[in-house]
């Protein structure tokens, strides 16, 4: 009997990794629908701590902006935040060389503003070899019409738009598990 054969892209938990983007206090409160973006961020970070899996997160030129959203900051506790100045996060230090040097090839996304920080990391990280999944629901811009070009555009360069719940029970592969339970509890 011929071995059935999975998706090559499905997320597989020893190469994925969580990367937020720049949910930072100054800027929240003009972008659309932030408190979406928060929530789903937010089980995003919780789901890939049940899972035992490492988060990354980026903070855009902090003097100016703030820091990042202290809801998501009580969730990331002793996580160091990579600062950077360029709207990609190929530019926040050695983020992308750390992401190589742990194997970790499929690289999940959320934050902020779709059309510009998030949309260059998502084409550099592609650009560099890597798998990237847009968790859409976690994304925003202040416009509707640069956040839906934005996913429009990553989608056709190869991102692999997708879901907050998509991602988590993705990676968890199976059901019936502990795991399983406690993202369960977190999606609902």
């Amino acid at each position: 009997m011929k071995e059935v054969k999975r998706f090559r892209k499905l997320l597989k938990p020893e190469s994925t990794a969580l990367l937020i983007i720049d949910i930072q206090d100054r800027i929240l409160p003009v972008i659309s629908n932030y408190e979406r973006v928060i929530e789903y961020t937010l089980k995003l970070i919780k789901g890939f701590k049940v899972i035992g899996l490492p988060i990354y997160y980026t903070e855009q030129y902090p003097k100016g902006l703030g820091q990042t959203s202290k809801a998501i900051l009580d969730e990331l506790k002793d996580i160091k935040p990579f600062d950077k100045m360029s709207f990609s996060c190929s530019g926040a230090g050695n983020l992308f060389v750390e992401f190589r040097e742990k194997n970790l090839s499929q690289i999940v996304i959320c934050g902020i503003e779709s059309h510009v920080c998030v949309q260059q990391t998502v084409l550099d990280l592609i650009e560099n070899g890597f798998q990237v999944n847009l968790a859409a629901d976690a994304v925003s811009s202040r416009k509707e019409i640069d956040y839906q070009t934005a996913i429009q555009r990553m989608r056709h360069h190869g991102a692999e738009v997708t879901t907050t719940e998509s991602v988590l029970f993705e990676l968890l592969n199976v059901c019936g598990t502990p795991q399983f339970k406690e993202v369960s509890k977190i999606v609902k």
